[in-house]
């Protein structure tokens, strides 16, 4: 959290702009690293934003109702629509924005149910990549984000199990649970200003 930041502000709209205005400054290529290190700084920044949330409901810092409005104010924010004048930019941030779909929807369901019992994070991302290939889009982001409500519980997303993802929504969201649980097990803001 930057010192401009009031206190209680877990994200602002100027802090995701800043991201968007290097973005838009920057020569972006995502098979540079430095480019891709930028990317990802994007999308861990807003995880690591929706972990404080959770951590303060689980602390009982705050309450559900209060979480939730702090969620949904993040999202908005968050996935917005983003105004680059450069396509393939526009592109890249969408990428992020995709992925980080499925990061609130796990954190608004694990603060409106708790965690989902029924299954591994394994099983339900393969249930996940199963309704995307009969292309039910909204099953497979419930699954998803059961997958995340364990992620949240401290249970651990396999990087073999992402990488035999195919490429589609669950790779993108599922890539984006890779963040919530980086996010989950250290909560270090990422700075905005680091080159």
């Amino acid at each position: 959290m930057s010192e401009s930041d009031p206190p209680g502000t877990f994200y602002t709209e100027e802090r995701w702009q800043n991201w968007i205005e290097r973005i838009d400054e920057e020569e972006i290529d995502p098979e540079d690293e430095d480019s891709a290190r930028l990317l990802l700084n994007l999308q861990d920044d807003t995880a690591i934003a929706v972990a404080k949330i959770i951590t303060a409901y689980d602390d009982g810092h705050v309450e559900a109702e209060e979480a939730r409005e702090k969620l949904a104010d993040i999202r908005e924010i968050v996935l917005s629509e983003v105004q680059l004048d450069d396509e393939e930019k526009l592109m890249l941030v969408d990428g992020v924005q995709t992925s980080l779909v499925c990061v609130f929807y796990a954190a608004e369901e694990y603060v409106a149910g708790g965690v989902a019992e029924d299954g591994t994070i394994e099983e339900y991302i393969r249930a996940a990549a199963d309704a995307e290939a009969e292309e039910d889009p909204d099953a497979a982001l419930g699954y998803c984000a059961q997958a995340g409500t364990r992620i949240i519980d401290g249970n651990e997303l396999s990087m073999e199990l992402a990488e035999e993802l195919e490429f589609g929504l669950v790779a993108e969201w599922v890539n984006g649970l890779d963040s919530l649980q980086t996010a989950m097990s250290d909560p270090e803001v990422v700075e905005e200003d680091e080159d």
